[in-house]
């Protein structure tokens, strides 16, 4: 797949205002990262692995990989990846005698992946037949009617939607997202507010730091683009095209976004955001998932 077909909705993204801001979505728009792990993610991972026998210690482990750590906001693929390596080393799992799966395959397919979708995924088992590559199919399969069936009535943060409708006013937004497209058009549209980013980039379009460096890099200015996310992913993305971050902490969610409209945005637009400010944020942000 070359660069042009795969990163090509992003390359055609058109600067409309002299700002860019990137926003995030599970976590971030909408306080859903501990409904999708806890009850869709998590169940799927040890049924679908023949965890049971560990349970206690498998949901701990994935909740540390996807929640309370670094690794938050991880690609699925990656995140599993993480867990099973984790849960492999732990003494625990071995006196109970419970094999946890090496998924070989995975790891050959995420090492040699140009993107980690379902889409590229169905693709390699389609050349490959790969039985590792099949049972982690079954599983993100799990996962997503799990989401479908599960994640209701969860409507974006208060703040976060009023941040949104003020800032599209005032600069060209995405989501930037790992989370897949089809389930962040049905969360943004279910609840109004798909028209204020120009584009909804998921998984399918690679990497946040793609997402940024293909839909925004080098059509505006660096100190006019900003990232807006709660995973040290959306730091890093933000970090690799040396743009600006504001981070919405995890557990003081809402909070966060009313920082950003009263104080954040206008440091933002005026060109004070950067510096001092900004790094007394990440260094908050960094102490919450140390």
């Amino acid at each position: 797949m070359s660069i042009q077909t795969y990163h090509q909705p992003l390359v055609d993204f058109e600067k409309k205002k002299d700002f860019f801001i990137g926003v995030d979505s599970d976590g971030c728009v909408f306080d859903s990262m501990e409904l999708k792990h806890k009850e869709c993610f998590c169940p799927a991972f040890i049924g679908t692995f023949g965890l049971q026998g560990v349970s206690t210690w498998a949901r701990e482990v994935w909740e540390k990989v996807n929640l309370y750590s670094r690794s938050r906001g991880v690609n699925r693929f990656l995140a599993l990846q993480k867990a099973l390596r984790i849960l492999a080393n732990d003494p625990r799992v071995a006196e109970r005698g419970v094999q946890v799966p090496p998924l070989d395959g995975l790891g050959l397919w995420i090492q040699e992946s140009d993107s980690l979708d379902m889409v590229n995924l169905g693709q390699r088992i389609e050349k490959t037949a790969d039985p590792d590559l099949c049972q982690v199919w079954e599983w993100s399969t799990q996962v997503n009617r799990a989401i479908k069936e599960i994640v209701r009535g969860l409507p974006p943060l208060p703040a976060a939607r009023h941040a949104l409708e003020v800032i599209s006013r005032q600069a060209d937004l995405m989501v930037v997202s790992q989370s897949p497209e089809v389930d962040l058009n049905r969360e943004w549209e279910e609840y109004g507010i798909h028209p204020y980013p120009s584009l909804i980039a998921g998984q399918e379009l690679g990497t946040k730091a793609e997402h940024l460096a293909y839909g925004a890099r080098g059509k505006y200015k660096r100190e006019k683009i900003l990232m807006i996310g709660d995973a040290p992913g959306d730091l890093k993305a933000a970090k690799h095209s040396e743009v600006a971050f504001y981070p919405i902490i995890p557990g003081r969610e809402n909070e966060s976004w009313v920082r950003f409209l009263n104080e954040g945005m206008d440091r933002f637009f005026t060109g004070t955001f950067r510096g001092p400010y900004e790094e007394g944020l990440i260094r908050e942000f960094e102490a919450v998932l140390s």
